[in-house]
């Protein structure tokens, strides 16, 4: 697949289909690569990709630091995801595209629309991560990782990273590197280098600020609440997608239709068909 260098890192992406560009940020939190729209969770039943390709120029890619995109080591927030999302669009020459999230690429697809309207057709956010719980386990999965990497340094961190394909949504020891460190010796070099007091500054201040709130991270509500971008939002119903998180997007974004369709009835036959009329709908 492809590669485009965008901020200095190096992004892994797909182009698949043909028509309007429909830009697809991943699901699968911290193993967010493109793979995850036909292998992840509820996206591996519907087959949205595959439908959507039929009327759509869909750009997949792997999120920084997840499978073989590159990364750096610093504080990332939310602003870098989205940096990547405009990088790529640019490389590929595209002015306007339609943005699509699953899981938390939601936040990313709702902080870009915040950024850059101007770029932004619509969005489609289906099962939104956020709500209570999930901001709980973030933040005790950099917790875990944060007292391993001080128990037993950052070498040791990329010895374990190297040891198994793990990433760090299931293995919390491994850190949100894990990926870069696999797959970039210069960079594990580097890791295993850094200053531990540093480094923990930088991971606390990453689960602080990147999940900040009991509900959809990323952008602030005002500025949702000021977004002239229509939306579909699909409501999740497990404990990274709490159906409260897809009713604050419906409370924030003016311009919205809600699916209030429960997971079990979201199926190959009616999801994609909801997303394409949708999609459709939108004045450009």
């Amino acid at each position: 697949m492809p590669t485009a260098v965008i901020d200095g890192i190096p992004t892994r992406y797909e182009v698949t289909g043909s028509g309007p560009a429909l830009l697809m940020f991943s699901p699968g939190g911290f193993d967010s690569s493109l793979e995850g729209w036909r292998t992840v969770g509820v996206y591996r039943r519907l087959r949205l990709l595959d439908h959507l390709a039929r009327n759509y120029t869909c750009v997949t890619f792997d999120r920084r630091e997840s499978g073989r995109s590159g990364g750096r080591l610093e504080r990332i927030s939310w602003a870098d995801y989205v940096r990547q999302g405009v990088g790529l669009l640019d490389h590929l020459g595209i002015e306007r595209a339609h943005l699509m999230g699953g899981c938390v690429g939601c936040s990313t697809v709702a902080a870009f629309a915040v950024a850059h309207p101007e770029r932004v057709l619509s969005m489609v956010l289906y099962s939104p991560a956020g709500g209570v719980k999930y901001r709980m386990k973030q933040h005790d999965r950099f917790r875990s990782h944060a007292v391993y990497a001080d128990e037993h340094g950052l070498a040791q961190v990329v010895s374990l990273a190297r040891g198994s394909d793990a990433g760090f949504t299931k293995d919390p020891r491994v850190g949100p590197w894990a990926r870069v460190i696999r797959t970039d010796a210069g960079f594990a070099d580097a890791y295993a280098r850094t200053d531990l007091d540093r480094y923990r500054a930088t991971v606390t201040g990453m689960a602080r600020l990147l999940f900040d709130r009991d509900t959809v991270p990323g952008p602030e509500p005002e500025d949702l609440l000021g977004l002239d971008v229509p939306a579909l939002i699909v409501p999740g119903e497990d404990t990274s997608h709490a159906p409260s998180a897809a009713r604050y997007l419906q409370e924030c974004l003016p311009d919205n239709e809600y699916w209030d369709v429960p997971v079990a009835e979201q199926t190959e036959e009616s999801a994609p068909t909801r997303v394409l009329k949708f999609l459709a709908g939108v004045r450009t």
